[in-house]
């Protein structure tokens, strides 16, 4: 179709689009009004309603987890204290016992020390009774030997044994020297 001479604009228009027609204003204002107001209530009434009631339980979900939170912050809180508490007082108490049990241990290791010190001097007053007796046994016959011992000398030096009464006179006068 080439070739063809265009086809003439309509009768009574000027040929262009119809929304840019003046004479059409009018009534496409009024239906761009209608529209207008049934999409603002629309959103006024039913969107935005249903918008805002999710907003505010959103922020009450928002603001009860914050309450909660916040509640059992301070709870963990103050079960920590108690818990800290609690371990100072078992630690302070473990202290205690400890003390207490040295200061017994200490007790019955002093009370055992005096009672084997008070052992041991028993059996050293027994061992110097012992001596002084083994000594004093041991004197009463230094006499004796002394005698026999000056007897023995004098019968080997002169040829001639000492009678007992004259060793005796000796060792005494000895004695008294």
């Amino acid at each position: 179709m080439a070739g063809l001479p265009p086809a003439p604009p309509p009768a009574g228009g000027s040929g262009g689009l119809p929304q840019f027609d003046v004479s059409n204003w009018p009534g496409q204002m009024v239906w761009i009004l209608i529209i207008f107001a049934v999409l603002y209530a629309f959103m006024a009434w039913i969107i935005l309603p249903r918008i805002s009631k999710t907003i505010d339980a959103r922020e009450d979900a928002i603001s009860g987890d914050i309450g909660e939170a916040r509640r059992l912050r301070d709870q963990a809180q103050a079960e920590a204290e108690q818990a800290a508490q609690e371990v100072a007082q078992a630690r302070a108490q473990g202290l205690r016992l400890a003390a207490q049990a040295q200061a017994e241990a200490k007790a019955k290791a002093a009370a055992r020390q005096a009672e084997e010190e008070a052992k041991l001097n028993d059996l050293v007053l027994a061992a110097e009774a012992r001596i002084a007796e083994a000594r004093s046994e041991a004197m009463a016959h230094v006499r004796t030997i002394a005698q026999d011992a000056a007897g023995a000398m004098v019968e080997r030096l002169t040829g001639v044994a000492a009678s007992g009464p004259e060793l005796t006179r000796a060792l005494t006068a000895h004695d008294a020297a």
